[in-house]
């Protein structure tokens, strides 16, 4: 909807009330009537009304407003207060009243209509707010734009674009009709329609990168991607400096089977300063992905990990670390892991991975190290106990190997397989005292837990 437009109503008001036209007066002659006394009562009622408004006191400033009614019913701005006010209160129906009424009283008002036409389009009366919006399109184009709004919402969608067609036309495309326009595009099916649309901007602005892009988008989406990989195409001759297109152009290079023009597009957008880190890291997850299947191109997977900016780069180096971890590289996976929680030291998913890692390498120090240092962040994680207690066992330590596994299995939330590793553990460690009783009663609790762990 259009905003609002507000003006301080107290002078407005004033230009409204009736004109008080002074003359010289002789003040020592008794009043033969009391007009005098009548204005300055309305006047002191108006001021009343204005100042209960401005404390939110709305059923006092309505009572002052109707009171200024009942002594002069020709002033317009009287109902339009009286009308915000009921608003205020939720009396709708009076509010509709008494906004109408003003209209009616000065039809060539646009705060009085706007004011109206808001007021259909907040109650759902949206035929209502038609008829209204349709008399203020005359003071601002803004009110087409809310016109053709109204139209969508009701399912009069030839209106609505004829009238977005018309503002497209006349000051250009914008981003506001441009989610009306496809929502419109959607509810209809009408596809090729958009697609026309679209193609007619390119052609008529061949210059602009927006339309190519949203084409190529469009193209893709209707599953013509020969379409939209020759319009990729051509918006890079058009302008070479691109770099969004690149977000598109890599996936068709791949399907092309064209390594080395979709690794090139990857390593640009990895490094543009103008995409987004989210659509960044997708294009890192699909270079890993191909790498996977074409892993003689790894060196260039290194290399776009490290044109990522350091604002982007804890998420490169984590998905880096995921592509080594595949490959069953945990040497470098860690390495990678580690520079992400030097970047990210919050991130659980990531600092769960290095001590896993510090198990798995036997880097057991370091993993006693950082489990008891995560446990004063995650007290309630049973996955960082068991970790501390599997390497404070491994170095020969099992009264605190124990101390850590009886606290943490407290937290485990059905999941029998890590009940079983505590449980495994404890019997380790106690096997360790050379406790071979509670040794092998854990184990056998383990057993039964899960019989294949």
């Amino acid at each position: 909807m259009k905003q609002k437009i507000y003006i301080l109503f107290f002078f407005f008001g004033m230009l409204l009330l009736p004109q008080i036209n002074y003359a010289q007066v002789d003040f020592n002659k008794t009043p033969d009537d009391d007009l005098g006394n009548n204005e300055d009562a309305f006047q002191e009622l108006f001021y009343e009304a204005l100042k209960q408004k401005g404390i939110e006191n709305y059923d006092r400033a309505a009572e002052a407003l109707q009171k200024c009614i009942d002594m002069d019913n020709s002033v317009p701005v009287l109902y339009f207060e009286l009308g915000k006010s009921y608003m205020k209160l939720k009396n709708f129906g009076e509010a509709e009243d008494a906004l109408k009424k003003a209209v009616d009283k000065d039809p060539d008002n646009e705060w009085f209509l706007d004011e109206l036409y808001g007021f259909y389009a907040s109650q759902n009366e949206y035929d209502l707010a038609i008829k209204t919006v349709k008399q203020l399109v005359r003071f601002h184009p803004d009110y087409k734009e809310d016109l053709a709004s109204l139209y969508v919402q009701t399912k009069k969608y030839d209106n609505a674009l004829e009238i977005l067609d018309a503002l497209d036309a006349e000051f250009g495309v914008s981003i506001s009709r441009d989610v009306m326009r496809n929502r419109i595009y959607e509810a209809t099916g009408r596809k090729e329609d958009q697609i026309e649309n679209l193609e007619s901007r390119v052609e008529n602005n061949p210059e602009k990168e927006s339309n190519y892009l949203a084409l190529i988008f469009r193209y893709s989406e209707n599953n013509e991607k020969e379409k939209a990989f020759e319009t990729a195409k051509e918006l890079l001759k058009v302008n070479p400096n691109s770099q969004l297109v690149h977000l598109a152009l890599y996936k068709f290079y791949l399907d092309d089977n064209d390594a080395e023009q979709a690794i090139e597009s990857m390593k640009l957008v990895v490094k543009s300063t103008k995409i987004k880190p989210e659509s960044k890291l997708k294009v890192l997850k699909d270079f890993v992905n191909f790498v996977k299947e074409n892993p003689e191109y790894e060196s260039d997977l290194v290399e776009a990990t490290a044109l990522v900016s350091d604002a982007d780069n804890s998420k490169s180096v984590e998905e880096l670390g995921q592509y080594y971890l595949a490959k069953n590289d945990k040497v470098k996976a860690l390495e990678n892991f580690e520079e992400a929680l030097k970047l990210e030291p919050n991130n659980f998913k990531i600092l769960q991975n290095v001590m896993l890692l510090y198990i798995d390498l036997e880097k057991f120090e370091q993993a006693k190290t950082i489990s008891s240092e995560a446990l004063e962040s995650y007290p309630s994680q049973p996955v960082i106990y068991l970790i501390n207690g599997v390497a404070l066992n491994a170095l020969n330590q099992p009264k605190d190997a124990i101390e850590a596994l009886e606290t943490g299995v407290d937290y485990i939330v059905e999941d029998s397989k890590m009940e079983a590793d505590f449980y495994k553990q404890l019997s380790k460690a106690y096997t360790l005292l050379n406790n071979t009783t509670k040794a092998k009663a854990f184990s056998d609790k383990a057993k039964q837990i899960h019989p294949q762990n």
